[in-house]
């Protein structure tokens, strides 16, 4: 049977992927070995020369944390361009979903490729954000490695997801937004804590 999906837009497939449910589901301790079956299989599979880091990030990657049960995976790619023509079409053919999409902030900048991961059952396992080493999402590394060092902001954060999961039960967008204030919070003290300059020390 011809998956229906095939034959949607480009805004029909959007407006679907953001629609599906948000459930922040009790910690599952056989997540970080998913995020290693993912990463070996990238690595099996795509071209050698354009990955470099593959890295487990946000709250599967947090022991204990309550979370989305899906696995995000930060990549390093060489070359986005190259990624596009070379790693996209191989990741597709294998079912993923792809889109090239803007980063976070407000001026949407820069893109990068995003993919989705599902199971038999078309639910979502694992999202891949696929980046240059320069882009702005490594911010997420520091963010995860001070929620497990800090408990007590590792609570709040999943106070605050179940609480926003039940009020955006149906919009991704609005409850990934809903989460940025405190997100950059946390990432602008993870900064100060090792020493890096953070937004508020340059004015920005």
């Amino acid at each position: 049977m011809n998956d229906p999906r095939c034959n949607e837009t480009l805004e029909e497939r959007i407006a679907r992927v953001v629609r599906e449910a948000v459930a922040v589901v009790p910690y599952d301790p056989d997540w970080p070995e998913s995020f290693w079956r993912e990463k070996e299989h990238l690595e099996a599979c795509l071209p050698g020369g354009l990955i470099r880091r593959i890295e487990h990030f946000g709250s599967t990657a947090i022991p204990g944390m309550a979370a989305k049960p899906i696995i995000d995976m930060l990549v390093e790619v060489v070359s986005l361009k190259e990624t596009r023509k070379r790693v996209v079409p191989i990741l597709e053919r294998q079912g993923y979903e792809y889109f090239w999409r803007p980063g976070w902030g407000e001026d949407g900048v820069p893109w990068y490729a995003w993919l989705i991961k599902r199971d038999a059952l078309g639910v979502r396992t694992h999202h891949l954000h696929m980046v240059e080493c320069s882009f702005p999402h490594w911010d997420a590394i520091l963010f995860r490695d001070y929620l497990v060092e800090h408990a007590e902001a590792a609570r709040a954060y999943a106070t605050l997801k179940i609480g926003l999961a039940r009020q955006y039960a149906n919009d991704r967008v609005g409850y990934t937004k809903a989460k940025a204030e405190f997100i950059t919070t946390v990432t602008e003290q993870a900064k100060r804590a090792r020493g890096e300059p953070s937004s508020a020390d340059s004015g920005n």
